[in-house]
């Protein structure tokens, strides 16, 4: 059975979470008896987040599912591209969203460590062992400066997060955003350290969710938008199978500037602001069909994290160890099939029972590792009095 949904409480330990601890929730003014009336009850979560969330970690483990598909059939790949096109800007956006009140408060400095470095750390670690037992490299080596393969978000979430008091100071956010992820485009030397090119051609969708609001979100879920993005979608399908013979699929990643995808630099210049344009509008399309009431999967958009993360060990697994091999899986069916256990396997992992055997490496306390917070107020001098000094 699936859990029922957590409480703002709990909010915060899934991938994006707010970035700042839910408010205390206020007392009501003390009654005519001069007793203080109960304490209103803690905000739920949003539904809506919490589908959206969910919807978008299946899209991505179904890519993963489809990708070998990829080179064998152009309907497989015109699927791919199109998923590709929107579901990391989703996951992006939201993040913005929720790293809104991100500062350098204590606290919100040490859940940027708890639950998102601590965890990029471990599962470096923990997918530089799994590539060297599956036989993906023939020595073992680990770097902590270059992400593997689903690491490099939790990268770009704790650099992003770090920068967000910047964003919130800037006249212009978006357009200067945009502006960064061209010349990330446009520069082929910037290097593979943290991913950087991924980190600075995402900005721009971060930045974005920086700067929405919840209504911006209500005006996307109106009823003849969401009459328009079926069309709209449609169109963008039909396009993807129209572009799979004639673009290079490595431009929806953003991993890699224009030179190196074999291009002029100026069409970096040009593509970038075209993917980002057309990743917004699939995004809102996206985002338009998404359900604001509380279903079956609403509390698994908490286990993001989990599912994100732990997917990827049977994503790369199936490669290597020939699950692809049988000849039923290059089926219709087998495609079916495939994809059905794609979205049912990162479904499992968004559970709570998986999050209770993982929490230790996603959501660790880690409170003996930081100083304690010094008080204030409590120790302070009486007024008029200086503090003894030892002799």
């Amino acid at each position: 059975m699936i859990p029922a949904p957590r409480t703002a409480a709990r909010q915060g330990t899934d991938l994006l979470a707010p970035a700042g601890p839910p408010a205390t929730p206020a007392r009501h003014p003390a009654g005519t008896s001069g007793e203080p009336a109960p304490p209103a009850q803690a905000k739920q979560r949003d539904a809506f987040f919490d589908n959206a969330k969910y919807l978008a970690i299946v899209l991505v483990a179904i890519g993963h599912a489809w990708e070998p598909y990829y080179h064998g059939s152009r309907t497989a790949a015109s699927l791919y591209l199109f998923v590709y096109a929107f579901h990391m800007p989703a996951f992006t956006v939201i993040s913005g969203y929720f790293s809104r009140s991100f500062d350098m408060r204590r606290d919100r400095l040490q859940r940027l460590l708890t639950g998102v470095a601590v965890p990029f750390v471990i599962f470096q670690t923990i997918f530089a062992l799994f590539r060297y037992w599956g036989g993906d490299t023939e020595s073992f080596t680990l770097s902590m400066l270059d992400p593997w393969f689903l690491t490099w978000f939790l990268a770009a979430l704790f650099i992003w997060r770090l920068t967000a008091p910047l964003w919130r100071i800037v006249r212009w956010p978006v357009p200067l955003a945009l502006a960064i992820a061209v010349g990330a485009s446009v520069s082929p030397d910037i290097g593979t350290a943290l991913d950087l090119q991924r980190v600075l051609q995402f900005l721009p969708f971060f930045v974005l969710g920086m700067c929405l609001k919840a209504e911006h979100f209500s005006l996307v879920r109106r009823w003849p938008v969401r009459i328009a993005a079926v069309p709209v979608l449609a169109g963008a399908l039909v396009f993807a199978y129209w572009a799979v013979p004639r673009m290079n699929d490595a431009w929806f990643y953003h991993t890699d500037s224009a030179e190196n995808l074999g291009a002029p630099w100026w069409i970096g210049a040009l593509m970038q602001p075209a993917m980002f344009g057309c990743s917004l509008v699939l995004t809102a399309c996206f985002l338009a069909w998404v359900p604001g009431r509380r279903m079956w999967c609403t509390a698994l958009g908490a286990g993001t994290l989990y599912g994100y993360l732990l997917h990827g060990f049977l994503a790369k697994g199936s490669r290597w160890w020939g699950w692809y091999d049988a000849g039923w899986v290059h089926t219709p069916w087998g495609a079916a099939v495939v994809t059905f256990i794609g979205g049912a396997v990162v479904t499992l992992l968004c559970t709570t029972p998986v999050q209770r055997v993982f929490r230790f490496a996603m959501e660790p306390k880690m409170s003996w590792a930081f100083r304690a917070e010094p008080r204030t107020g409590a120790a302070a001098a009486p007024a008029g009095k200086q503090p003894s000094t030892p002799p």
